[in-house]
């Protein structure tokens, strides 16, 4: 029986979670099919490795939401947005996974592909997701945001990638505390009391 393509992508990740470079030919044969098959069922190598880097990305991401929650009330500074917990939390345990920080030392051109094209299989995704947590917070609070929930969630994405990846997009060290302060206030700026 032919792996159906969530368990291809879950064999990917598991790779890069072991520390491996993600072998199309090693990861067919460890399903037992062909290279051939196995890029007619799930794609190029890219392909697998922006949804095996989503796949890892999304639970990163589902995680930190379960750990905010379970925080007990009044745990966060005094008006800190649900969302921007949520962001810096994922952007805290990305800085330092080693699967990401090894794809990115390894194949910085390729991983910078999967990880931040608009087209891709992780941006998009990403977006979609910081839409859901603003969304909710708008919710909640009544608000009446200065631009597009989705515009802002691309925003907050892109300055994400900017700090997080700096040091292979420009030599410079990542500043996750800078990329907090300047999303909060970004988003915070953005959303404004109701009418």
């Amino acid at each position: 029986m032919i792996a159906p393509p969530e368990e291809v992508i879950r064999r990917a990740a598991r790779t890069l979670l072991d520390g491996e470079r993600l072998d199309m030919a090693t990861l067919a044969a460890r399903l037992g099919i062909s290279r051939v098959t196995l890029f007619r069922r799930v794609g190029s190598r890219d392909a697998v490795l922006g949804e095996a880097m989503w796949w890892l990305a999304e639970r990163t991401l589902r995680r930190a939401a379960e750990v905010h929650d379970a925080r007990p009330v009044g745990a966060e500074p005094p008006g800190r947005l649900r969302s921007l917990s949520i962001a810096e939390d994922f952007r805290n345990v990305l800085s330092t996974a080693p699967s990401l920080r090894r794809f990115l030392d390894d194949e910085p051109t390729t991983a910078l592909r999967v990880l931040t094209d608009p087209r891709g299989r992780v941006q998009p995704r990403l977006v979609e997701a910081y839409t859901a947590l603003f969304e909710r917070d708008v919710e909640a609070l009544g608000s009446v945001p200065d631009v597009p929930i989705p515009l802002l969630s691309y925003a907050v994405v892109r300055l994400g990638e900017s700090f997080l990846y700096s040091d292979v997009m420009v030599s410079r060290e990542p500043d996750l505390k800078a990329a907090t302060t300047v999303v909060d206030a970004l988003v915070t700026g953005v959303f404004r009391s109701p009418r």
